[in-house]
C-alpha cells in the first residue's frame, strides 16, 4: 500500500532521535533521496513481501504483527514519534533474505519518512562504515551462535529422551525375551507329555475330557481376577494342600501359577472328577504346562503391547506424522513427554498428575509445546536433584484460568534465588554446571509460548516450591475472524 507524498523538511526529520546527530548536509540528502508519505488507516506492508523501504514514523499510530498459525498476532502498538520499521537490515545485502519479517498497519492517519531500501543501505555503508561492520558481525555472529547453541540444546534434549526411551523399552523387551525362552521350554515339555499320554492307556472319553478341561483352563487364564497379596497367599496354601492330599509331587511348585491363572479348589475338583485317580498326576502336569504357556503368552503380549505404546508415545512426542499446527490434547502431549523423560526423572522423583480432563483441546503447535514441557521438566528434575535429599516430587497440573488453559509444573527442589529471578528468561543464562546447560531452554520456551502461541510463561519460587506456569489460549479465530472456542 502506498501513501500520499508530502514535502520533506530537514528540520522535521532532524528532530527525530534517529537523525538528531546528523549534519545539515546529511539531512538535506535524506530529504532529497527519501520522501514523506501520509497513510490512511489500513495496511502499510505485509510480512513476507520484499523489504523495499525503511519507515520512520513522524506522527500517528502503528501496529506491528506477525503471522502465527494462519492468523496475525499483534506484537507492538505505539504512537511514539521516531519509531522505525521495515527494511532495517538492508545493509546486509543478499546475505540474508530481504523481506519484511512482520506486518505493519496504521490505525489513524499517519505520516512516515520513507527511505528506499537500496538508498538506506548505501547511506549506512557510506556514513557509518565501522558501525555497519559491527552490526554485520553482531547480527550474523548472533545468528550463528544461536543456531549452534540451539542445536546443542536439541542434542542435549535428544540425549535425555534417548536415555529415557531406551530405559523404558529395555524392560518390556527383556521380559519378552525371557518369556519367549521359557515358553520354548514349556512347549518342549508339553510335546514330551503328549508323547507319554499318546503311548498310555487313556480312554478316548478321558482324552476328550482332558482337552475340554484344557480349553476351559485357557479361558480362565484370560479372565483371571486380580487378587491382593494376602488373598493370593491364602489360595496358594489351599491349592498346595489339595495337591499334596491327592498325591501330586511338589504341588507347591504348581500352586502359584494356578493362582495367577485364576484357578481354585472347585477347578481342581472338576479335574479330579474327569479322570481316574491313577491318571490325575499326569493330567495335573499336562494342565500345569497349559497354564504356564498361557501365562507366558500373556506376558509376551503385555511386553510387546508396552513396546508398541512406547513407540506411539515417541511418535506423539515428535509429532512426526502430524501437521505443525493443529487442535491438540495437552494431556496427550504431557504424557508423551513424561514418558520420554522417565529415564532422566528416575525412581527417586515421584510424578503426580493433577489433570482436569474436562479441558478442551486447543489450537497449538504440539511438537513445540513438547519442547517447552521438556525444558521445564528437565529444569525441575535438576532442581530436585540439587536439593541433596532423597528424591522429591514433580507435580504436573492442568486447569482452566479464564479463557486460557493452565499447565503448571511444581517441584520441591532448591528454588530460584531472588537475585537471579529477573534473568532466568535471558538467552545463554544458566545456573547448571559447565557443559550441562546452554542457557537457551527458558528463552526458547518463552518464544514458543509467548511469541508463537500468544500465551504467558511465568513462575514463582521459594525453596521446596517452585512453579512454572504456562497459559495458553483456548480459542482460535473462526472464518469471520471472531474468537471461536475449541471443544
Amino acid at each position: 500500500m502506498s501513501g500520499r507524498s508530502a514535502p520533506c523538511g530537514p528540520q522535521e526529520i532532524g528532530s527525530l532521535f534517529l537523525f538528531e546527530k546528523l549534519a545539515p548536509e546529511q539531512l538535506e540528502r535524506l530529504c532529497r533521496e527519501g520522501r514523506v508519505e501520509r497513510f490512511e488507516p489500513g495496511p502499510v506492508y505485509a510480512q513476507g513481501e520484499p523489504a523495499a523501504c525503511f519507515y520512520v514514523m513522524l506522527e500517528g499510530t502503528v501496529v506491528l504483527s506477525r503471522r502465527v498459525g494462519g492468523e496475525d498476532v499483534e506484537v507492538s502498538r505505539t504512537s511514539q514519534r521516531g519509531v522505525y520499521a521495515g527494511a532495517m537490515q538492508a545493509y546486509l545485502g543478499d546475505r540474508v533474505p530481504q523481506v519484511y519479517n512482520n506486518s505493519m498497519r496504521v490505525t489513524v492517519p499517519t505520516r512516515f519518512f520513507v527511505l528506499p531500501a537500496d538508498t538506506f543501505a548505501d547511506i549506512m555503508q557510506e556514513w557509518f562504515p565501522m558501525a555497519v561492520h559491527l552490526l554485520e558481525g553482531l547480527f550474523l555472529g548472533s545468528k550463528n551462535t544461536q543456531r549452534a547453541i540451539g542445536q546443542r540444546e536439541r542434542l542435549l534434549a535428544l540425549g535425555s529422551l534417548s536415555a529415557g526411551l531406551t530405559h523404558e523399552l529395555n524392560n518390556p523387551a527383556a521380559a519378552a525375551v525371557r518369556a519367549t525362552a521359557t515358553l520354548r521350554e514349556r512347549v518342549a515339555k508339553m510335546r514330551r507329555k503328549l508323547r507319554v499320554i499318546s503311548a498310555g492307556t487313556y480312554e478316548p472319553e478321558t482324552l476328550a475330557n482332558l482337552i475340554e478341561i484344557q480349553e476351559r483352563t485357557a479361558e480362565r487364564v484370560a479372565k483371571a481376577p486380580s487378587l491382593s497379596p494376602l488373598e493370593a497367599a491364602d489360595r496358594e496354601d489351599a491349592l498346595s494342600d489339595w495337591l499334596d492330599d491327592h498325591g501330586i509331587a511338589e504341588g507347591w511348585r504348581a500352586a502359584p501359577a494356578f493362582v495367577q491363572a485364576g484357578l481354585d479348589l472347585d477347578w481342581l475338583d472338576q479335574v479330579a472328577a474327569a479322570v481316574d485317580e491313577e491318571l490325575l498326576p499326569g493330567a495335573i502336569g499336562w494342565l500345569s504346562y497349559t497354564v504356564e504357556t498361557e501365562l507366558l503368552m500373556d506376558e509376551i503380549q503385555d511386553s510387546t503391547t508396552r513396546i508398541s505404546h512406547l513407540v506411539d508415545a515417541a511418535k506423539q512426542y515428535a509429532q512426526l506424522d502430524r501437521a505443525p499446527y493443529q487442535i491438540a490434547d495437552v494431556h496427550e502431549l504431557l504424557d508423551s513427554t513424561l514418558l520420554m523423560l522417565s529415564g532422566k526423572i528416575g525412581q527417586r522423583i515421584e510424578v503426580v498428575k493433577e489433570y482436569d480432563r474436562t479441558l478442551p483441546r486447543i489450537p497449538a503447535y504440539p511438537a513445540e509445546l513438547n519442547q517447552v514441557w521438556t525444558n521445564l521438566i528437565d529444569n525441575a528434575v535438576s532442581a530436585i536433584d540439587g536439593a541433596e535429599r532423597d528424591g522429591g516430587t514433580l507435580t504436573v497440573r492442568t486447569a482452566r484460568e479464564g479463557d486460557r488453559l493452565l499447565v503448571e509444573f511444581r517441584d520441591t527442589g532448591t528454588g530460584i534465588p531472588p537475585e537471579i529471578r529477573d534473568r532466568v528468561f535471558d538467552p545463554f543464562f544458566t545456573t547448571k554446571p559447565v557443559g550441562e546447560g546452554t542457557g537457551l531452554g527458558l528463552d526458547i520456551s518463552w518464544r514458543i509460548v509467548v511469541d508463537k502461541h500468544r500465551g504467558v510463561l511465568r513462575f514463582t519460587s521459594e525453596p521446596g516450591d517452585t512453579r512454572f506456569q504456562v497459559l495458553l489460549p483456548l480459542t482460535a479465530p473462526s472464518p469471520d475472524g471472531s474468537p471461536e472456542e475449541q471443544s
